[in-house]
């Protein structure tokens, strides 16, 4: 009878204690097995959040250094449909709410605007409506372009957010608030502004972009072509009415993922918000002129939020300080997590080892005359010997392949329990236009843990070599014993 059969028959000589053996072996293997692969998902975790960082500040420093000249203007809440006014509105002192034709702005009170699609609070892109941009008149700002000096283009935009209402409780009180599916942003598709300023994305990943004339047409994110299931050539609904996709886009950093861009007017249009606007982008001839330009606008317009791009500058800088210091703590914690990590995985090991050792000691003592018949018989230290490591590596390999189906099943839990995860929340910077003042929802990126096969060759390996340290002595001590004085063991 070979050393291998006479192992496996001895091993399921005992069944329930082998059982009970293997069932102790795979739960510490299992974690030796799952902590490797948290401390792998965490630097993954840690890998994605620096890239993520690094590339978004980049990529909106380098939007900004080409947008020096450009100066947004939003309007507050409190002058929500400024320019048209009820007779008896009140008026704040020293503004004019009278509408431009001369009428008298009856059909029109502030909290009326986009009735056709939706309540006040789905201007703008945040991650729920109430706290997005007023709607403004688009006529009542045109002197801007007219008498201002310093002025090369102003470009109008209407944002506008689209999704599912719902109730939210705070301090006692019931808000409805918009959970925003997508972001409508009308463009005025000219010549002069598509080719001359930067007011689309640019990393069109398939079709092409909105050109000057464009209607009917839109150009949808990444994000987008998942919520409408649709690519290049197909024809989506919004709010009842037919677009064609032109072209997809992948957002940078600096544009929203869920904003879809097509004509200004389709977009008025669609929205019912014919003449109206969210944010005037005015483009001033230079940068050196930017900061007077920004004056002249607050001065001629006070009701209006006055942002240029150097103040979009500094805040990003004050954010990248915010986030260099939030990856700190997050390669402190790696750090952390892998000093934990290595502390446990020797701990797993001695606990491997030992369950091996004492189990095959004890084995050992049971079949003492066993031995000393095979000593008798003429086997010989070197046969004995291998026997019981055999069967001390066999036990460690059957409870290594059931750790690795215990960890596959079970690795995020453990590591979970047994490491401190990397904290990976990067705000992302909202708006399609450097909107940098109002940054979008935060976004948690997260690592999936999950056994390779280089990890699970290395457990079975390590399950191996552990079963054969753990039973060397316990065999050694089995080869050297004499078989007279095993014939008299009781």
């Amino acid at each position: 009878m070979g050393v291998i059969t006479r192992a496996v028959r001895n091993i399921s000589r005992r069944k329930m204690r082998a059982l009970l053996v293997i069932i102790a072996l795979g739960f510490s293997l299992a974690i030796m097995i799952s902590i490797p692969a948290g401390v792998i998902a965490n630097q993954e975790s840690a890998l994605g959040l620096t890239e993520n960082l690094g590339s978004t500040i980049t990529e909106t420093q380098a939007t900004i250094n080409q947008t020096l000249t450009q100066i947004d203007c939003t309007i507050g809440s409190s002058f929500e449909g400024f320019g048209f006014a009820a007779p008896d509105q009140s008026v704040p002192s020293g503004f004019d709410f009278t509408p431009p034709d001369g009428g008298d702005g009856s059909g029109f009170t502030p909290g009326q605007f986009g009735n056709g699609t939706g309540a006040p609070g789905q201007f703008g892109g945040g991650a729920f409506g109430g706290g997005g941009t007023t709607a403004m008149n688009e006529t009542f700002y045109n002197d801007i372009n007219s008498t201002l000096d310093g002025v090369a283009a102003v470009v109008p935009t209407l944002e506008v957010s689209e999704g599912t209402e719902e109730e939210m409780e705070m301090m006692g009180r019931t808000f409805t608030t918009l959970s925003v599916d997508y972001v409508i942003e009308g463009i005025p598709l000219t010549s002069e502004i598509v080719d001359n300023y930067p007011v689309l994305p640019t990393d069109i990943v398939d079709g092409r972009n909105l050109q000057a004339g464009d209607s009917g047409v839109v150009l949808l994110s990444e994000n987008n072509t998942l919520f409408f299931n649709a690519e290049v050539g197909d024809t989506i609904e919004i709010l009842d009415e037919t677009f064609e996709v032109i072209g997809v886009y992948s957002s940078s950093g600096v544009e929203s993922t869920t904003t879809l861009y097509m004509n200004l007017s389709d977009a008025q249009s669609l929205t019912n918000n014919t003449g109206y606007i969210t944010t005037l982008t005015v483009f001033a001839e230079s940068s050196d002129v930017v900061t007077d330009v920004a004056t002249e606008i607050n001065d001629l317009h006070p009701e209006l939020t006055v942002t240029t791009g150097q103040e979009r500058l500094e805040q990003l800088e004050s954010l990248q300080s915010t986030y260099e210091t939030a990856l700190e703590e997050a390669e402190a914690s790696l750090s952390q997590t892998q000093s934990t990590a290595f502390q446990e995985v020797v701990v797993a090991v001695a606990a491997t080892s030992l369950i091996v050792l004492f189990v095959m000691l004890y084995t050992v003592r049971e079949r003492t005359k066993e031995i000393g018949t095979l000593k008798a018989i003429g086997f010989s230290n070197w046969t004995v010997m291998s026997q019981f490591m055999l069967e001390g590596v066999m036990l460690s390999l059957i409870a290594g392949v059931v750790g690795i189906a215990i960890a596959s099943l079970a690795a995020p839990t453990l590591s979970g329990l047994l490491l401190p995860t990397v904290s990976q929340q990067v705000s992302t910077f909202g708006g399609a236009r450097m909107a940098t003042t109002n940054p979008g929802a935060t976004s948690t990126a997260t690592t999936a843990i999950s056994l390779t096969p280089e990890l699970i060759l290395i457990a079975l390996g390590a399950a191996v070599l552990l079963g054969a340290l753990g039973s060397l002595y316990p065999a050694w001590r089995a080869s050297r014993t004499r078989p007279a004085e095993a014939m008299r063991y009781e």
